[in-house]
């Protein structure tokens, strides 16, 4: 089966717009930068567009040593990365992690745009989280696994269902594969070379309420898919499964129109 990489996005803060790329390196981490950033509340705890879909609408870039924050209506902030502060717990799904702030002009921003308290955290160069699943990774502030693959096979295949069309960027993958000829082909996938880098399943990816946000406008749109998914995609762990998550065995260069290599073939979890 002949497959390439129809696109590339990376996601600088996570619950943020991502935003697509024709070249890539892939570190431990996943695309370089993706989810190297997190806006966290009060209580030093993750924000995600599980509770605030408006997230959607914050483009973030990082040019060198700076990173901005754009959104239609309050515009922008721009700050200097920090990486050399003290590192303070935060904590994601109730896990303790650490995150570098970044300082108090993002933090008043997207306090005025999110309507309550929040500052944005870094991934601390010392990062040492460990990720699980069949083959144990790192990442930044991802979910889970380093890396999310889609095809867009399956996503037609949803969409045959639905009966209307969801794009792509609903299920917020890293890399969109196409030219599998069969839907959920990402499933069977256990080791897989895109480019100079080396990839390796961990599980499937158990889909959450953030698929249910429209991300051009920020704003939930219904039960949708989730509904449909559940009537044919319920996985053996708790939810429903779309796409599959990989950590990353080989560092390398990447690029949209590689040949995606298939190393190694697996059963179906779900």
């Amino acid at each position: 089966m002949s497959a390439t990489v129809s696109e590339l996005v990376c996601y600088p803060i996570k619950g943020c717009a991502g935003h697509s790329l024709r070249t890539a390196r892939m570190t431990s981490r996943g695309i370089e930068h993706d989810r190297a950033f997190m806006i966290v509340d009060e209580n030093r705890s993750f924000r995600s567009q599980r509770s605030d879909p408006v997230l959607a609408l914050i483009r973030p870039n990082i040019d060198g040593d700076t990173i901005t924050l754009e959104h239609p209506e309050f515009g922008m902030v721009s700050a200097y990365i920090d990486l050399r502060s003290d590192a303070e717990e935060v904590t994601m799904f109730r896990r303790p992690l650490r995150g570098i702030d970044q300082g108090e002009d993002v933090a008043a921003w997207l306090s005025k745009l999110i309507g309550e308290h929040s500052r944005l955290v870094a991934v601390p160069p010392e990062f040492d989280r460990v990720t699980d699943g069949h083959v144990p990774g790192t990442a930044g502030f991802a979910d889970s696994s380093a890396v999310h693959i889609l095809s867009d096979t399956t996503l037609d295949a949803l969409n045959s269902r639905l009966g209307h069309a969801l794009p792509m960027n609903r299920f917020r993958p890293n890399i969109v594969v196409t030219g599998w000829e069969s839907p959920h082909t990402e499933d069977l996938v256990r080791e897989i070379a895109v480019g100079d880098s080396v990839l390796a399943y961990t599980k499937l990816a158990i889909r959450c309420p953030v698929t249910t946000v429209e991300q051009s406008r920020g704003e939930r749109d219904g039960p949708e898919p989730l509904k449909t998914l559940a009537t044919y995609r319920t996985a053996r762990q708790k939810g429903v499964a779309f796409g599959a998550k990989f950590s990353v065995v080989q560092e390398g260069m990447l690029s949209v129109g590689d040949e995606v290599n298939v190393e190694t073939w697996g059963a179906s979890e779900l």
